[in-house]
């Protein structure tokens, strides 16, 4: 993995962060596809069966940034943490996930634990690689406490069913059969 000077790492952070707060306002992470390379890949592990993987700027932005992150409109995940390894450059990124609607004390549903991206920097103002990571069991937890509570949105909803019709999703793959290794 080539070095980049920590600079350059640096104002691409800033970069993503602004990037990601206009888009969380705007409740679309679509416009992030363009920090991407044209071949860049963007994955997950979902679990002990699935993980999910985009490939291509295209892939990115239509079904990792757009249909995974539909339901999710509202949603936050502010950066607590971000660490720049310029001899590498490498970039992790460490975040939480934070519902739009609170519980009857006020406090926010948030998804319990680590949740976090490790990216790899291309140059020139591009991820080449993104590796994300959550607990899947505190996620579901919250969704079903959500569900109990009757506070999803319509749009979570209907991203609830299409998860438990049991019909593979674009992206997603039995663990091991992804285009592109979680690790490489």
């Amino acid at each position: 993995m080539p070095a980049f000077p920590r600079p350059e790492l640096e104002t691409m952070v800033e970069r993503w962060l602004e990037i990601n707060r206009r888009c969380e306002a705007d409740r679309d992470w679509r416009p992030m596809a363009d920090f991407y390379t044209d071949d860049a890949t963007y994955g997950w592990n979902v679990g002990p069966n699935d993980e999910f993987m985009a490939v291509g700027r295209d892939e990115i932005r239509d079904i990792a940034l757009g249909l995974e992150m539909t339901g999710l409109e509202g949603w936050s995940y502010p950066y607590q943490k971000v660490l720049i390894d310029e001899a590498q450059g490498e970039v992790l990124g460490l975040w939480k996930q934070v519902a739009d609607v609170t519980r009857d004390d006020g406090s926010p549903y948030e998804v319990v634990g680590f949740g976090g991206s490790w990216f790899r920097y291309g140059g020139d103002g591009m991820w080449s690689w993104q590796r994300d990571f959550f607990d899947v069991g505190n996620a579901g937890a919250l969704f079903l406490e959500m569900i109990r509570k009757g506070v999803l949105t319509p749009g979570m909803q209907s991203r609830m069913d299409r998860a438990m019709s049991g019909e593979r999703l674009p992206g997603h793959y039995p663990v091991g059969k992804a285009p592109a290794r979680l690790w490489d």
